[in-house]
């Protein structure tokens, strides 16, 4: 149904009315933006920054060359991991992206305003010598608002702040992703790098076994068997200290190539291995901070709502809609010895749609199953959750067990090797005894690195599942 038009006589007039019936087109609208971490960055050497061109294609062996090695710590390596990630760079544009849909929504809160003009030369042909040809000008401004949409406007609008608070999610479960990914692997940077360190120890220590067996079997008090066992376990201790550089070599360039480095350069872990902290909550509260913080959860939660929206906006086609116009038009005959004609309208115009097809409330029936489909994602994400809470929880405490008893067993082995070569020097002991002291001291150093490493990638991972940033 239509509603007839109205004419009035004065431009004021009109605007009088646009101004009392919509009082908010004279506030301005604009998206809510969510303040930002305001953080100190950290500073990384600039040799490290990959070339800013994306196409670059190395053609001659110098260009690829590993020209230098950088020590650096885990906040330099996150600092560059968030500067280079691509994913990262895509999360940012799309919340950008979805912002703008933000502003394109609201748009509707303000009036449509346009401006019509035309100049128009006539005449009676270019055959007739009594032609004569005429000028006009007509000009029209309109002004459109929709005063009453049946939920539609606000429903559109919502979904754009919904979409927009997705994407902010994605934005920090990018983040949160990436902080753990390089975590990770730091510590097994760290670890590679220990390895080489324990294995050399080995391997100097297995060079003074051989050297001791040799000189005792010089001096005739040691026997052939000693020299030959302390030689195996040399060439054991070479093969491994061998094997332990390699795969140094493959996570130093894992981690290079995740932190997207320039081609020359080549990272080591600056930081000893330590315990990275202590866990203090307990594991019922870890499991309630993750309910509360976990982004995925919120995600779910903005898509359901999303699909509310949608289901009020396909409603609302089947309900009334009124909207406001005016006009203003300018009509001018040059020459024609008149003076130009104005004239001005404002009207209310209402519209029901009374049969689509059933196509609003199938629409309608598509967003409540993808509001069920939402809640029942939620039920499965949370129970994810707090099994991941669970296990890295678990994880945590064996492996502060394992700190604990690592380090005890590492004091045993340094006291046994020692007791061991005194016994061997006093003749009351074996060569065989050394090396098995010595093989117990590598793998009890090994088991303590081990133990720190596994912990701290347990608790990072805890924290990552609670969604705690202070790592470090």
């Amino acid at each position: 149904m239509n509603f007839s038009l109205f004419h009035v006589h004065s431009i004021g007039f009109a605007v009088a009315i646009i101004a009392f019936l919509v009082p908010s087109l004279t506030r301005s609208v604009a998206a809510q933006t969510p303040p930002e971490a305001q953080a100190d960055t950290v500073q990384v050497p600039e040799f490290l920054n990959p070339n800013p061109n994306p196409l670059l294609f190395p053609t001659q062996p110098e260009e690829v060359k590993i020209q230098r090695t950088q020590p650096i710590t885990l906040a330099e390596a996150l600092e560059l991991a968030k500067r280079h990630n691509q994913s990262l760079q895509v999360a940012i544009l799309e919340l950008e992206r979805s912002r703008s849909a933000l502003r394109e929504s609201q748009a509707v809160l303000l009036p449509n305003v346009g401006v019509n003009t035309s100049l128009t030369n006539s005449g009676n042909g270019f055959t007739n010598d009594a032609s004569q040809s005429s000028t006009s000008f007509n000009g029209q401004a309109q002004i459109n608002y929709d005063l009453f949409t049946s939920g539609n406007r606000q429903a559109s609008i919502r979904a754009a702040e919904e979409q927009v608070r997705i994407n902010e999610l994605n934005l920090e479960n990018q983040s949160l992703a990436i902080d753990l990914n390089v975590t990770t692997q730091y510590y097994d940077l760290q670890e590679a790098d220990e390895q080489v360190r324990i294995n050399q120890s080995a391997v100097a220590n297995s060079q003074a076994s051989l050297r001791d067996a040799q000189a005792r079997e010089r001096a005739g008090v040691g026997t052939r068997f000693d020299v030959l066992q302390s030689q195996v376990n040399l060439a054991n201790a070479q093969q491994s200290l061998t094997n332990s550089f390699s795969q140094q070599r493959i996570v130093r360039r894992r981690f290079a190539a995740l932190l997207n480095l320039a081609q020359s350069a080549d990272i080591s872990a600056a930081e000893a291995v330590q315990v990275a902290g202590l866990w203090q909550p307990t594991l019922e509260e870890s499991i309630i901070q993750a309910f509360q913080n976990r982004p995925e959860l919120q995600q779910i939660l903005a898509q359901r709502n999303i699909s509310e929206q949608q289901r009020r906006q396909a409603i609302s086609q089947l309900r009334p809609q009124v909207s406001l116009n005016g006009n203003y038009n300018i009509l001018d005959q040059f020459d024609d010895g008149l003076s130009l004609n104005d004239g001005y309208s404002v009207g209310i115009r209402g519209s029901l749609t009374l049969f689509d097809g059933g196509a609003a409330k199938a629409r309608a029936a598509q967003s409540k199953v993808n509001i069920a489909i939402a809640q029942s994602q939620f039920a499965s994400q949370r129970e994810l959750i707090r099994f991941d809470v669970e296990q890295f929880y678990a994880q945590l405490q064996s492996n502060l067990d394992n700190i604990q008893t690592s380090g005890v067993a590492l004091n045993q082995a340094k006291e046994a090797l020692s007791l061991a070569r005194l016994r061997f020097e006093a003749g009351v002991g074996t060569q065989t005894d050394v090396i098995f002291a010595e093989n117990d001291l590598t793998r009890a150093e090994g088991n303590r690195v081990s133990a720190i490493l596994n912990y701290n990638r347990a608790l990072a991972n805890l924290q990552r599942t609670v969604t705690f940033r202070n790592v470090r």
